[in-house]
């Protein structure tokens, strides 16, 4: 499994919304995108890493960020976890894990001492050109939001 690094260009993608439309990469073009993977909608982890995008979208918003997830969940299951969580930002499909794949967000990982494959959590962040600022694998669910900031360097409200 490759993993990208920052630099490279960002690999194409077209996805599934929770609301069945599709989605694209090329669709922020000019403009900065975050894309956070995580594996299940409406789990513990996810369910908080969801919210704490949610409760900090307006300032990365503020500085020129758009935020979307993307997990292999249905767009169905997707829909149910926007609107029960109230999230704000396109939840986006990979069911078929070719964009997982693509990004070297999905494979071999360890969980709880175990290797098991499936969705690595990782974000990235593409600038407004298609580039990759930054590609961070293997993140915590609770604190990177906070983490992200900073290595952004926008400061999140206390």
């Amino acid at each position: 499994m490759s993993r990208l690094e920052p630099g490279q260009p960002a690999p194409g993608w077209t996805l599934t919304d929770a609301a069945g439309r599709t989605v694209s990469l090329s669709d922020f073009a000019g403009r900065k995108l975050i894309i956070y993977v995580y594996p299940a909608a409406m789990t513990p982890g996810c369910t908080t890493q969801a919210c704490d995008f949610r409760d900090n979208e307006a300032v990365f918003q503020q500085h020129g960020y758009a935020v979307v997830g993307v997990s292999p969940d249905s767009s169905e299951k997707l829909a149910r976890f926007a609107e029960k969580e109230l999230l704000p930002f396109p939840l986006l499909s990979d069911p078929d894990k070719e964009m997982l794949t693509a990004y070297g967000a999905y494979g071999e990982k360890k969980n709880y001492g175990r290797t098991v494959v499936g969705v690595i959590r990782s974000t990235f962040v593409i600038d407004e050109e298609g580039v990759l600022e930054l590609a961070k694998y293997n993140v915590r669910a609770t604190g990177h939001v906070a983490s992200l900031a900073k290595q952004l360097g926008i400061a999140l409200p206390a």
